[in-house]
């Protein structure tokens, strides 16, 4: 190994670390924030459907501030970068808003008032830290990058449960700080240590701007996605259709888990809710061989064998209905969701045209991913509500069958253009 190429892995672990540590920071808040807020509002609001819309509003929100924030960190031009700034800003006025939602939990106009201002700050940088691993890790290695982000987002839902366990009844002002204090501490790191003005994709983004006229201009949100639908090439579309199909599937296999126990295992509310937990583990173990064997035989070989294990996993617990068994079926699913979940961005963000639109394709796959999120689990009840809870895990197969065609359809498609650029 030479000296050179040392020295470019060291980088690239180092940059790794970083980005996991940023978003780490970031899904720790976000995590926190999902369990224990509800609570504050429904010493306030007896509907919990009313609760659902006020905690859903994040996703409303992030619908529309993050392609538009991605494409703005993408035509920004500093001494510090293109992403650093947004986080440097961004990051610190997240961590105060949210030290600050605790205490206002008496006052439910501002309550509201506070988690409107921190899930509109926090969506304008929640795509830009992930969007630094394009930009400083060659596409061959950013599966694995992207597992260990992964790991991270997925290590922060034990973190909230632990400081829900240990602070919440009884220092429940500190259980809120600590939180904005590992994003305040991981800001700093990364302010200090990193400078994205030196990655490839922004050298890259000079040299392609100093080429270009005078009076071009960069792609705005809305011109990048009329170039993708219109394009021939349905590659992109595809993708961003089965995001959207498979966050579908994964969203219900989360957020409904908890009913289908109490209904269909005759478990309690306490015991349904612990399902999910042993398959967070599984997902951290299996997230870093999923993107080893996405490299070795294929990103979308690596998606299409995950969601086929997804909806496998679905339909053996449909078999084995037992805890025993929708534990072990979820656990099974998340391992295949985990290839999946690594992979897909990396696949849009290879596909794009150039290194300018990385940030916003990173905001476009965030809506296709929260879209699924969003009507997942509405398409999902409703079909509960024809064919019972017992079917669950057979009606969430069946979306992450859609997904499996989609992705099997842009295979082809990706095969026939290789075929044709040979020829």
């Amino acid at each position: 190994m030479t000296k050179t190429s040392a020295g470019q892995r060291s980088r690239t672990r180092s940059i790794t670390f970083l980005v996991a540590l940023a978003v780490f920071a970031q899904e720790s808040t976000w995590n926190f924030y999902e369990s224990q807020v509800p609570p504050l509002l429904r010493e306030h609001i007896g509907s919990a459907a009313v609760v659902g819309v006020l905690m859903g509003m994040d996703n409303l929100l992030g619908i529309f501030v993050q392609p538009w924030i991605g494409n703005r960190s993408d035509r920004t031009r500093t001494a510090w970068g293109r992403r650093i700034p947004y986080l440097v800003v961004g990051m610190p006025i997240a961590a105060a808003l949210f030290v600050v939602i605790p205490h206002t939990a008496a006052s439910l106009p501002l309550l509201i008032a506070v988690m409107f201002a921190y899930a509109l700050v926090a969506n304008t940088f929640k795509p830009i830290a992930e969007a630094l691993v394009p930009d400083f890790i060659a596409p061959e290695r950013r599966s694995r990058a992207n597992a260990v982000v992964k790991i991270a987002t997925s290590l922060t839902a034990i973190v909230a449960a632990l400081i829900s366990i240990f602070l919440v009844d009884d220092h429940l002002n500190i259980a809120f700080a600590i939180p904005a204090a590992i994003m305040a501490v991981s800001i700093v790191v990364l302010g200090v240590t990193v400078r994205d003005s030196r990655s490839p994709a922004y050298r890259q983004v000079l040299a392609e701007s100093d080429a270009q006229p005078a009076d071009s201009r960069a792609p705005r949100v809305r011109d990048t996605f009329v170039e993708i639908v219109r394009d021939r090439d349905r590659s992109r579309l595809l993708l961003l259709a089965a995001i959207l199909l498979f966050g579908s599937a994964w969203a219900a296999s989360r957020s409904l888990i908890t009913p289908y126990g109490m209904e269909a295992l005759d478990m309690s509310r306490g015991d349904a809710g612990g399902l999910t937990l042993p398959s967070g583990v599984a997902f951290i173990l299996a997230a870093y061989p999923a993107a080893l064997f996405a490299e070795r035989y294929g990103r979308l070989r690596a998606m299409a064998v995950g969601m086929s294990v997804f909806a496998a996993a679905m339909l053996l617990g449909t078999f084995l209905q037992t805890p025993m068994g929708a534990t072990v079926a979820l656990c099974v699913a998340a391992a295949g969701a985990s290839s999946f979940l690594v992979n897909a961005v990396v696949v849009l963000w290879n596909l794009a045209p150039s290194a300018r639109v990385f940030g916003t394709y990173a905001g476009m796959y965030t809506v296709s991913w929260a879209s699924g999120g969003f009507l997942g689990p509405a398409l999902v009840g409703g079909m509960v509500d024809i064919n019972g809870w017992s079917l669950m895990l057979v009606d969430i197969a069946a979306i992450a069958l859609l997904a499996i065609i989609v992705i099997a359809r842009m295979s082809t498609l990706r095969r026939r253009s290789a075929l044709a650029l040979v020829k």
